[in-house]
């Protein structure tokens, strides 16, 4: 058996690393990482079918843990053959089922060992030259080493400009090529294997890749005037160690522990617009791990009341509400209000539990300023005013009488006040009979002009309700309603 790199037994203290670096249970998904990783793998003449298989299943079992898809780990096949043929891309395979079932029902392509073809097209692949924002890229080759070619330039151009480069060998093949090719350090960058012993190098391998595209990011979301949300992922495996999260302004510091199994928490209790920075520190009982650390700024405060609006406007009252509700910073909230020009001013004490208020015993058909203070538990107040004015009083119908002038007719007639500023008509509703071939009835309505007292009305009902209400400028008065078979006392209606 031949093997260059050395490679050693795990130790317990290992099994505690973070979690994307080992995993104790088979298929357990990594959620640590984001980046593309290329797999160019020796598909030549020279590699038997029995090695290919092998090349195949320690490929499965090398990316099965990992967590797939757009802002994960994508993976994408290139066999190295007499032609360059791309297996899938990056985004075909969004789910380990498929990605596995890809890869072992790849065919072998046989024929020369043009790497150097393959290599031009893997960096199409890679899209180099990268930009500095992108997420991480690593090239992986697998080969048997037999006369690869020349791949200095190409690889070079690959490991410069656009993708970490790793290499496994299988076979006997010249160092010096294999050095130059791939990404510093070399020891864990580099292995020469025998075929049968390719399983060995496995969490070796992955734990190099793991290091160049780990997600080691700590981001915050939801910032507000007072509160903040860490979100990281996770790090630390089944349940060891545990997180320290420091964070402060400045002028002082707050620290906490959280489990192992968390990956997010709220800050709170944070002041309106302040820089804070936030350090995150995996503990192992190996030791803690590197320290993550972020920034950013708490919104302004935002002091009720915003905005002041009316509503429920009636006679002689009227409701005012307030936004937003600020319970926690608002101690109470005045409310003062007084006729223009020149009215008395009222004043209505509230708590901060509350957003509106309504005001009554007021004068009809009077404009008001409505003032909303609140007063915050900080000391700061903040008003906001605005206009509301209450409904005016509309004298409404002084007497109705309906008068049989025939089997299913009435002659209505009414006295309203014919002085009242703004008068424009009267309404007069009543209800209809359907004749055959039906026996339904209906409602109607006739609008007549302020001059006219009286109406007759013809095919009414049994017992027809008739209603006559007076109609002013800015709206319509309290009417009177009466039934067509009895002369009774007229009843208030509007």
């Amino acid at each position: 058996m031949r093997r260059l790199a050395l490679v050693g037994l795990l130790t317990l203290s290992a099994c505690l690393q973070l979690a994307c670096a080992r995993s104790d249970a088979p298929g357990t998904v990594f959620d640590c990482c984001e980046g593309d990783l290329l797999i160019l793998l020796d598909s030549s003449g020279s590699i038997s079918l029995y090695e290919f298989s092998r090349l195949l299943r320690f490929l499965s079992n090398l990316l099965r843990p990992f967590l797939l898809g757009h802002g994960q780990v994508r993976v994408g096949l290139l066999q190295v053959g007499t032609e360059p043929q791309l297996e899938f891309n990056f985004d075909t395979y969004n789910s380990q089922d498929a990605l596995q079932d890809a890869i072992l029902r790849t065919q072998q392509l046989r024929g020369d060992t043009n790497t150097e073809a393959a290599l031009l097209l893997a960096q199409r692949i890679l899209n180099c030259p990268r930009g500095g924002d992108a997420p991480p890229r690593v090239l992986l080759w697998l080969t048997d080493g037999v006369e690869p070619g020349n791949v200095h330039e190409p690889m070079a151009a690959i490991r410069q400009n656009c993708a970490s480069v790793l290499a496994v060998s299988t076979g006997h093949a010249n160092y010096q090529v294999f050095h130059d090719a791939v990404t510093p350090p070399i020891e864990k960058h580099l292995h020469f294997i025998d075929i049968d012993d390719i399983e060995i190098i496995t969490e070796d391998l992955r734990e190099a890749i793991i290091d160049l595209i780990r997600a080691e990011r700590l981001q915050v979301r939801d910032v507000s005037t007072h509160s903040a949300v860490l979100q990281w992922r996770p790090v630390l495996i089944g349940g060891f160690g545990y997180y320290e999260l420091r964070y402060g302004s400045g002028v002082e510091e707050r620290r906490m522990a959280l489990p192992a199994d968390k990956s997010w928490t709220e800050l709170t209790g944070l002041q309106p617009d302040t820089h804070y920075t936030a350090w995150l520190t995996p503990h192992t009982p190996a030791g803690h791990k590197h320290t993550l650390s972020t920034s950013f700024r708490t919104l302004p405060e935002v002091l009720s009341p915003v905005s002041v609006s009316v509503s429920e406007s009636g006679v002689d009252r009227v409701r005012v509400s307030w936004a937003p509700l600020q319970p926690d910073s608002v101690h109470r909230y005045l409310v003062e209000f007084g006729s223009i020009p020149s009215g008395g001013v009222r004043t209505v004490t509230l708590t901060g539990q509350v957003n509106s208020a309504l005001l009554t015993q007021l004068e009809p058909h009077t404009e008001y300023l409505i003032t909303v203070t609140a007063v915050h538990s900080s000391g700061q107040q903040r008003a906001l005013s605005v206009r509301a004015c209450t409904q005016e009083v509309l004298p409404g119908l002084v007497d109705l009488q309906l008068t049989p002038v025939g089997s299913d007719s009435v002659k209505v007639d009414w006295r309203g006040h014919t002085e009242a500023a703004g008068l424009r008509g009267y309404w007069v509703r009543w209800e209809t009979r359907q004749h055959f071939p039906s026996s339904s009835s209906s409602s109607s309505s006739r609008y007549l002009p302020a001059q006219s007292l009286s109406t007759v009305l013809t095919h009414l009902s049994p017992s027809t309700r008739v209603c006559v209400s007076p109609v002013y400028q800015t709206a319509q008065g309290e009417g009177l309603c009466c039934t067509a078979h009895s002369q009774t006392a007229a009843a208030p209606w509007g």
